[in-house]
């Protein structure tokens, strides 16, 4: 699994609807996909785009679960690896981030293909 990165040409895909997706873009767009399946991983999202500023202490975050810090741990670890949130530690928190440009990526390949303009 490829990890994305801004301007990763890899990323820039017409709707499904436009033209197929090569293997590599079905591939690096399903494993975002896959993470997002995840009902505690799309809500971290959730969380943290919602957040003051656009940025959610882990410490803000972990509240909000019945779940272990090593487990709220592995769900960002695993939207990190994607590329839908990016971290920065700051002393002993880190302040996570929603990655737009992802999630601008993933709306798009869903969307319908461009209109195509015609003269009359």
């Amino acid at each position: 699994m490829s990890k994305q990165t801004q301007g990763d040409e890899r990323w820039c895909c017409s709707p499904v609807t436009g033209e197929p997706l090569s293997a590599e873009q079905a591939a690096d767009l399903s494993a975002v996909f896959k993470a997002l399946g995840d009902p505690v991983r799309l809500r971290l999202l959730s969380l943290i785009a919602a957040h003051t500023g656009g940025e959610a202490c882990v410490c803000d975050l972990s509240g909000a679960f019945e779940l272990s810090g090593p487990t709220i741990s592995h769900h960002l670890k695993v939207l990190r690896e994607v590329g839908a949130i990016t971290g920065e530690r700051r002393g002993t928190w880190v302040y996570y981030r929603v990655l737009p440009e992802t999630l601008q990526q993933l709306s798009a390949v869903l969307g319908p293909a461009p209109a195509v303009a015609t003269s009359a």
